[in-house]
């Protein structure tokens, strides 16, 4: 699949968004988000700020800014993309001279909104790889949620997760890998936001990543192992947390398993073959598309634990040892 760009314009709470160019596929994630543009959030948005002393808090925008700016800076050779962003649960105002209308009577330079939840992402076309005749480019990108913040106090450390990784063009999986996602940015300054993205983008190394994920083509599962997996994944979500111990810390939700369950027999490009056999590259991306249907707080450290959770089973295949997700004493290992 080729990367294009197309214009788009929509409107959001009645406020128009300025057309930008993005990926035309661009559904990294789901629930309960909508697509706005940079100019839409700087334009059309008001800026919280800390109530205490009414500094201002770091704007979405700005943080995007900061994170394409660098990503321009270390990868000049090529076309870094427009962002593709995500919002969600949106804050509704007004102006002090319309204190005294109802809502339904409010003019359009009467409202103000801001964004409490934003997500993002920025693809570098020119870098890329293939795994089994899919094309993967590199992406980084950021959530930001006003809710993990104070706004009540006085101006504080502000909080961020970045990441880099790739993005399926097949179905627009997110690859997030733990050493590609730093969950907890705690930045008091845009000039500190820069410079821990590039310390992140610098030091993450996509060619291992890329190579672990080529390896989980090599391992397979049968029905009976799919289905043995499903099951104790599900178990997982109500053991106790003593019961829990020594097991991976799985972060599957019951509804995402469910999906995961469907497109092992439905999906397009990952479903399990005519007789039940799939390998862990389909697998991963059928938890990874699963991930895109959690809230923009969480799908980034939900899509990074999907990585380590099939490298797991793929390093109790290799080893053939006992796994309590994934018993392995009859595992298919393709040459």
């Amino acid at each position: 699949m080729e990367l294009t760009t197309v214009p788009t314009q929509q409107v959001v709470n009645e406020h128009e968004v300025v057309s930008s160019a993005i990926s035309n596929n661009n559904n990294f994630i789901e629930a309960n988000t909508q697509q706005v543009t940079l100019s839409h959030l700087k334009q059309d948005c008001i800026i919280p700020v800390f109530a205490k002393d009414n500094e201002n808090t770091i704007p979405h925008y700005e943080f995007i800014d900061a994170v394409r700016t660098t990503v321009q800076q270390l990868f000049p050779e090529g076309t870094v993309m427009m962002p593709n962003i995500r919002t969600s649960h949106v804050i509704k105002g007004r102006t002090p001279s319309a204190i005294s209308k109802s809502a339904k009577d409010l003019l359009e330079h009467e409202k103000t909104i801001y964004y409490e939840r934003m997500a993002f992402m920025v693809e570098i076309p020119h870098i890329h790889l293939y795994i089994n005749n899919q094309k993967l480019n590199l992406t980084v990108g950021g959530v930001r949620s006003y809710s993990e913040q104070n706004l009540y106090s006085k101006k504080s450390i502000e909080k961020f997760k970045i990441f880099i990784g790739f993005k399926n063009l097949v179905c627009c999986n997110l690859c997030i890998a733990t050493d590609g996602l730093k969950d907890d940015l705690r930045v008091s300054s845009i000039d500190e936001l820069k410079q821990k993205s590039k310390e992140l983008f610098l030091t993450f190394n996509q060619e291992a990543q890329g190579e672990t994920m080529r390896n989980m083509q090599s391992y397979i599962i049968n029905q009976e192992q799919f289905a043995h997996l499903i099951g104790k994944m599900k178990l997982y979500n109500h053991l106790s947390k003593n019961q829990k111990q020594g097991l991976f810390d799985l972060k599957t939700t019951d509804s995402q398993i469910n999906n995961i369950l469907k497109n092992y027999i439905e999906d397009e490009h990952f479903k399990s073959d005519s007789n039940g056999y799939i390998n862990l590259w389909s697998l991963y991306n059928l938890f990874t598309d699963s991930s895109k249907s959690n809230y923009i707080d969480n799908f980034l450290s939900r899509n990074c634990n999907s990585y380590e959770f099939v490298n797991h089973l793929k390093d109790a295949l290799k080893n053939h040892g006992d796994n309590y997700f994934l018993p392995t004493q009859d595992i298919v290992h393709q040459q």
